[in-house]
């Protein structure tokens, strides 16, 4: 009877661990099908993101570990117009998003701050407008953050800076944009890059 209960209690643990991966792929299904209608897609490369598939894992340009959870969307140079949708925030296993080199217009979602995990954000040359979130100042994962090329405005959040001082950031590029302020960094390489493209106040 204990062994049986045993094996109960493993099998009841195993379905509710697969029932979990699969409602975690529904709903990263469901922001990136809202995402695909917020957007212009003339390249029809967005073709196969369905929802009526069990999963987005199954969809091109998106990868996904072994639970099914997603963690990489690629989509650079695309050919996509619109604006980034705030449920993009919700995809906490996300650790890259390269958006770069499309027409994608709109304000950064602030709401991408809560995609902790991510170690790569690259929405460079694009048409992004308003001010750099100062919610991203949360990812302590963050590698990389491209924005250059873009249209942003106001100054780099000290939120922001600080993951050069303290944490893994070592590149940051905020070229080409009507970006004001200084910034000074310990990291040659870091502050190479922003202090080449700030204008200075």
């Amino acid at each position: 009877p204990a062994m049986a209960a045993l094996t109960g209690a493993a099998l009841l643990l195993a379905s509710l661990l697969a029932l979990a991966a699969i409602t975690s792929g529904n709903t990263e299904g469901d922001i990136l099908y809202s995402q695909r209608q917020a957007w212009k897609d003339p390249n029809n490369v967005l073709q196969s993101w369905d929802p009526t598939l069990v999963n987005p894992c199954t969809w091109y340009h998106v990868t996904c570990n072994n639970v099914n959870s997603v963690i990489r969307v690629d989509l650079g140079n695309a050919g996509l117009s619109g604006a980034l949708v705030p449920g993009l925030g919700r995809m906490v296993n996300l650790q890259y998003l390269e958006l770069f080199g499309n027409n994608i217009s709109g304000p950064i979602p602030a709401t991408l701050g809560n995609l902790t995990r991510l170690v790569s954000l690259d929405l460079y040359d694009n048409r992004l407008t308003g001010a750099i979130p100062a919610s991203l100042g949360n990812i302590e994962t963050l590698r990389f953050l491209e924005l250059q090329e873009n249209m942003l405005s106001g100054t780099v959040p000290r939120e922001v800076l600080s993951l050069v001082l303290v944490g893994d950031l070592t590149e940051l590029n905020v070229a080409k944009n009507s970006l004001a302020g200084t910034v000074k960094s310990s990291k040659p390489r870091v502050a190479t890059v922003i202090q080449d493209t700030l204008k200075t106040t």
